[in-house]
C-alpha cells in the first residue's frame, strides 16, 4: 500500500521537475518533433532526468514508466509514472497552463497521483483514501444538477477521430454552448478536482497521460472512466472523461451513446 512517505517522494520529484523547467519557459531552449509527430523541448528531458535520478537512487527497485526516456524495471509492482511537461505545446506557446503529472501504480492502478504547475507554483496532490489536496488544503468537486449548465472541456478537437468526433459532439450538444473550454491539458483535470470545471472529454492519451489524474479528480469526489463507464488502469485505452459529479456519469455516456467509438 502507498505511504505517506511515498506521497512525499512524489513532491520532491514535483519540486525537483519545477526547478529544471522554470528557468527555461519563455527563454531560449531548443525542440524537436518526435516519431509520433509530438513536440519535446529540452525543458521535458531536463525534468524528466531530475525525477528519474530520485527514483534510482532513492527507490531502486520501484520500475519508471517515463514520457520521454522509457521504461526502467518493467516487471517492478511499483511503478512510478512520469510526464514531465503535459501540454508541451502550452509550454512553447508560452502558457502556463501545462503541469508535470506523476502516478505511482501498485498492480496496474495508480494509487498517487500528483498535477503540478510549476509557474503559477499550483499543486494537486492524492493519496488513495486520503482525499485530494490543492496546495496544502483539501480540493472538492462541485455538484452539477444539470449536464445544461455544465463546464466542459478538451484539450484540442484536432485529438478526436472522425467516429469520436461524433461522441464528443454529441455531449457537447448536451452543455452550455459558451461553457466549453479549448486547451489545459493535465490543467483541466486540476480544476475539475477544485470544482471550477465539470467534464472533461479527451480521446488519444497515453498512460502517462492520465494515471496521475485519477486519484485527483477521484480523491477530490469525482469520477475517471473510459467512454464505456469502465474504470481507468494501466490497459485502458486513451478514450477518458472526467467528471467532477458522479451522478451525472449516466447522462455523459448517454450523451455520447449511439456511435462507435472504434
Amino acid at each position: 500500500m502507498p505511504s505517506a512517505a511515498d506521497l512525499a517522494l512524489a513532491n520532491r520529484l514535483a519540486d525537483a521537475a519545477g526547478e529544471a523547467i522554470r528557468p527555461l519557459f519563455r527563454g531560449d531552449w531548443a525542440e524537436e518533433r518526435k516519431s509520433d509527430a509530438t513536440f519535446v523541448t529540452e525543458a521535458d528531458r531536463a525534468a524528466e532526468a531530475a525525477m528519474r535520478a530520485i527514483i534510482e537512487s532513492e527507490r531502486p527497485d520501484d520500475g519508471i514508466i517515463g514520457e520521454e526516456y522509457g521504461n526502467r524495471n518493467p516487471g517492478a509492482g511499483r511503478q512510478w509514472v512520469l510526464d514531465p511537461i503535459d501540454g508541451t505545446t502550452s509550454f512553447i506557446a508560452g502558457r502556463p497552463i501545462f503541469g508535470t503529472l506523476i502516478a505511482l501504480m501498485e498492480g496496474g492502478w495508480p494509487v498517487i497521483g500528483l498535477i503540478d504547475q510549476p509557474i503559477l507554483r499550483e499543486r494537486w496532490a492524492a493519496l488513495v483514501g486520503a482525499g485530494t489536496t490543492f496546495n496544502g488544503q483539501p480540493a472538492r468537486t462541485a455538484p452539477c444538477p444539470d449536464l445544461s449548465n455544465a463546464v466542459l472541456g478538451t484539450t484540442s478537437p484536432h485529438c478526436f477521430s472522425g467516429e469520436q468526433v461524433d461522441g464528443f459532439m454529441g455531449l457537447a450538444g448536451k452543455v452550455a454552448e459558451r461553457k466549453i473550454v479549448y486547451g489545459g491539458d493535465c490543467y483541466s483535470y486540476g480544476l475539475v478536482a477544485s470544482g471550477h470545471m465539470d467534464i472533461v472529454c479527451e480521446a488519444g492519451l497515453k498512460l502517462h497521460d492520465f494515471a496521475a489524474l485519477i486519484p485527483v479528480v477521484e480523491g477530490a469526489g469525482g469520477t475517471m472512466c473510459d467512454w464505456q463507464g469502465e474504470p481507468l488502469n494501466a490497459d485502458s485505452g486513451g478514450e477518458v472523461i472526467a467528471l467532477g459529479d458522479p451522478a451525472r456519469l449516466e447522462d455523459v455516456i448517454e450523451a455520447m451513446a449511439g456511435h462507435d467509438h472504434g
